[in-house]
């Protein structure tokens, strides 16, 4: 313990730290730019048998987030460089499946539901009681282990889709969409950011091995663009001319 709180002061002006724990179980980040409550978290959770990483703004714990596997992030609502919101929804958007855990000092119920619309797996208000973050990691940890290691949720941007409830939502807004239409989408979420051809969606989406002269697809594409691509919102999906379609924000 005292090895870890020596570390921490070593790399208090630096913008990460690690802090090791003997025998670790997990490994977990921590995106927190107070000092003391970066300290408070690492030494807690370093005595709970965790490998703690530490990023003390948004940017450095979204890089770190990218570089490892984690077990969990403990992330905060109100960083510099980048805040909590745009991290978890630039690590969905690529996939990244990691448990989140807002905490934050901001309470509200819309910050709240902002946060768990963006993909964190709970929400956890400033002050806390250590107890009840543990206890919360524990069953985040239990729920993901006994989970199928396919996601059940798919996310590209601000756009995501819950595969067991089969319900989509954009920027907070549900979509309606039909079961063919739902079985589109996520036939290009599974494929964010690639250009997936007529051929590709006929034969994973309508079950065809050949082309049926139709444009079936036009029409679905059509139907799901004006669903996807409200007015007022980043368009998400996008043609490729003459190669098909893509689904992602461009860059």
């Amino acid at each position: 313990m005292r090895q870890a709180m020596e570390r921490f002061e070593a790399n208090q002006g630096r913008c990460a730290a690690r802090y090791e724990a003997q025998d670790a179980r997990r490994s977990i980040l921590i995106v927190e730019d107070d000092p003391e409550m970066a300290r408070f978290l690492a030494d807690s959770l370093a005595a709970e048998g965790y490998d703690v990483e530490w990023a003390a703004d948004g940017l450095t714990g979204l890089s770190a987030a990218r570089a490892a596997d984690f077990d969990a992030i403990i992330l905060d609502r109100m960083l510099p460089a980048l805040d909590g919101l745009s991290v978890i929804q630039a690590l969905r958007s690529e996939g990244n499946t990691t448990p989140v855990v807002f905490l934050s000092a901001i309470g509200t119920a819309d910050e709240r539901v902002r946060g768990l619309r963006a993909g964190s797996d709970d929400y956890l208000v400033k002050p806390f009681e250590l107890a009840e973050l543990m206890a919360r990691l524990d069953i985040i940890h239990r729920r993901h282990a006994a989970s199928p290691a396919a996601p059940t949720r798919l996310f590209a941007a601000d756009l995501s889709l819950d595969l067991l409830s089969s319900r989509a939502v954009r920027a907070g807004e549900p979509l309606l969409l039909q079961p063919r239409a739902m079985q589109l989408l996520e036939y290009l979420m599974r494929h964010h950011g690639q250009v997936v051809t007529r051929s590709m969606i006929l034969q994973k989406v309508w079950n065809y091995d050949f082309d049926p002269g139709t444009n079936v697809i036009d029409v679905y594409i059509s139907n799901l663009r004006k669903e996807i691509d409200r007015p007022g919102l980043a368009p998400l999906l996008h043609t490729v001319r003459g190669k098909g379609y893509r689904l992602g924000l461009l860059a």
